[in-house]
């Protein structure tokens, strides 16, 4: 009897089981031909660098060979060569619209798209936007079938999603998967909040669709994580929501422009939450805040925790660029900052986003032998610090401060660096090395004050927990 119970569970339970998988045919059937596959060539030039002449004295009767048959060596010898690279995209408008991913088409001399139906067409890239990875080209076509586009707001964790692409050149490719996480940043990535799936994605899918059960778009393609360069099980999407708002601008002025306010932030921790009264970390924490910018003229301050934006909170630090940059430059909109335990609402006029720019290095910070030894309450923290050169002082746009040579102990667990210049501590500024050491001797065990630190090009504050009193 055992042995039939058994039997019957096994037979039973997988036909149980498959009858409770999605079936993806109709979605694939009504859905594929929406999809593009994408070939792009570009010319690489690879400077080839020509041997050098061996060290050779002038009477050797080998140097009289090298001398006349290598000229100018050691310089490039520029090579041009031909690269083709595979991507995918989709359809947005009847008369040719597509879009993909700005990685995909970048750097591109020629891009060829071809349909399902084995149609090929030379596509226009109309504009591209790097910060999201979002392009927008346009082919000679007409009649086209465009996708539907889903909201991913309504997007649940756990839901079914479907990608078609073109993976290692494998045309329209189906994969399937699930919803693993919502609103997922990634590193220099903090202006997309990323769709996280486990839908297997490789090279080559980069630009196609992502898609609900309901057969609409709710995403676009674009990077995985992954320590072999295939896939491992973790794929990102951008939301198409993102995406659709950067392709009407391009499609509208082939650029696109962002909101900005001049903020430098950070997350709010557990300890940061507790220097600065907060009932809970949440928020995006001021560090800097850029001289004539629109923050400085709303009257923020360093300090201050932002909480909500245009009446939207700011859960957490990742939260406030993208509900920035996604307002119109120019627009007036109200900023709730939390300020010594005090909530204040800021009216602020947002500015526009200009392009990336490169951060100019930071002086070396070179030992200074010789300065004033630092106050035995700055020691009994692990630090060892002097005051800043003129030069720094000039570099950094600061007044005082108290550069730290080496760090140790309870300074090093909280995140110090050698090299950091501590400019406050829990906002009462740092003028001299002196000063600094006062300032300290006034906390006791388990005290934490936040230290306003700069860090090459960056602040931020640090929580600085006392293991043991510094009077």
């Amino acid at each position: 009897m055992l042995r039939k119970l058994v039997f019957i569970a096994l037979i039973v339970l997988p036909f149980s089981a498959v009858a409770q998988l999605p079936d993806f045919t109709d979605l694939v059937e009504k859905q594929g031909a929406s999809v593009v596959n994408i070939s792009v060539t570009q010319t690489v030039r690879h400077p080839a660098i020509m041997p050098q002449i061996p060290n050779l004295p002038e009477d050797d009767p080998f140097y009289e060979f090298f001398r006349r048959f290598m000229p100018n060596p050691g310089t490039p010898a520029p090579r041009e060569f031909q690269s083709n690279s595979t991507g995918s995209g989709f359809v947005i408008s009847a008369d040719g619209y597509i879009l993909t991913n700005a990685h995909v088409v970048e750097g591109a001399d020629e891009v060829d798209v071809k349909l399902t139906d084995k149609r090929e067409f030379i596509a226009k890239v109309i504009g591209s936007d790097k910060r999201t990875d979002i392009a927008l080209l346009k082919i000679d076509a007409s009649g086209l079938q465009p996708v539907k586009f889903g909201d991913p707001g309504r997007l649940k964790v756990g839901e079914w999603v479907v990608a078609i692409g073109s993976p290692f050149g494998f045309e329209n490719s189906v994969t399937a998967g699930i919803v693993s996480a919502k609103g997922r940043s990634l590193p220099e990535e903090n202006l997309v909040p990323f769709i996280q799936s486990d839908v297997a994605v490789n090279p080559g899918n980069s630009g196609g669709p992502l898609f609900n059960l309901k057969g609409e778009v709710v995403g676009i393609n674009s990077q995985i994580y992954s320590r072999t360069g295939g896939f491992m099980g973790l794929s990102f999407a951008i939301p198409i929501d993102v995406a659709n708002d950067v392709a009407t601008q391009l499609r509208a002025t082939g650029k696109v422009k962002r909101g900005r306010i001049g903020v430098m932030i950070q997350s709010v921790t557990k300890d940061l939450a507790e220097s600065f009264g907060l009932g809970r970390a949440s928020g995006a924490l001021v560090s800097m805040v850029e001289k004539g910018s629109p923050a400085e003229r709303a009257g923020i301050q360093n300090g201050d925790v932002i909480l909500k934006f245009d009446g939207r909170t700011v859960d957490s630090s990742d939260d406030l660029p993208r509900l920035v940059s996604a307002t119109k430059p120019g627009a007036k909109v109200a900023i709730q900052v939390m300020r010594n335990k005090t909530t204040l609402d800021l009216p602020i006029v947002v500015g526009e986003m200009p392009n990336d720019e490169t951060a100019e290095a930071a002086p070396s910070h070179p030992s200074q032998g010789g300065k004033p030894q630092a106050p035995d309450s700055i020691s009994r923290l692990g630090i060892t610090a002097v005051e800043p050169t003129a030069e720094e002082r000039g570099h950094f746009k600061i007044t005082g401060g108290v550069l730290i040579e080496n760090v140790e102990g309870s300074a090093a667990r909280a995140g110090l660096r050698r090299g950091d210049i501590i400019l406050a501590v829990n906002n009462q500024e740092v003028k001299s090395l002196a000063q600094f050491g006062k300032l300290m001797e006034q906390f006791k065990k388990d005290d934490i004050p936040a230290l306003l630190v700069r860090r090459n090009d960056m602040t931020l504050y640090v929580p600085l927990r006392i293991e043991k009193d510094t009077g």
